[in-house]
């Protein structure tokens, strides 16, 4: 079993933005930011690609904004806070991000956080799951 670099690393799930994190996803951090603005939206709708260009962004990084993949965003280094900029920029809710990122609609996310949220079976730790 390998050792954990951070005692947050056996959360499953669940990715921190922590230092390493920022400094993998300055770029494309950086690239959302530009979304605040209409302009920039505009452009960036016109041709994602040649907008995306502009940045230094790794093909990795391209590929998940493309097919926007939010989850592999985060593992990038995407910033949950600057991400929303581009989902903003696609007519989505914080609902349906939220809901795209968990694998359902909008509509179930909320009804299973009505319901009282995901159950902790299983989501305690990593270790738990290697340790039966």
């Amino acid at each position: 079993m390998s050792q954990l670099k951070h005692d947050y690393d056996d959360i499953p799930g669940t990715t921190v933005f922590d230092a390493d994190l920022s400094r993998k996803g300055y770029h494309l951090n950086t690239f959302f930011f530009t979304l605040m603005k209409q302009e920039n939206r505009d452009v960036f709708k016109a041709d994602q690609t040649a907008y995306m260009s502009r940045f230094r962004l790794t093909e990795e990084q391209r590929a998940a904004v493309l097919a926007r993949d939010w989850n592999e965003m985060i593992r990038l280094g995407g910033n949950i806070f600057f991400m929303l900029k581009l989902s903003f920029s696609d007519g989505m809710s914080v609902q349906q991000l939220a809901g795209a990122m968990t694998g359902m609609t909008a509509q179930q996310y909320a009804q299973m956080l009505l319901d009282g949220g995901r159950s902790i079976e299983g989501n305690r730790s990593k270790s738990e799951w290697a340790n039966g």
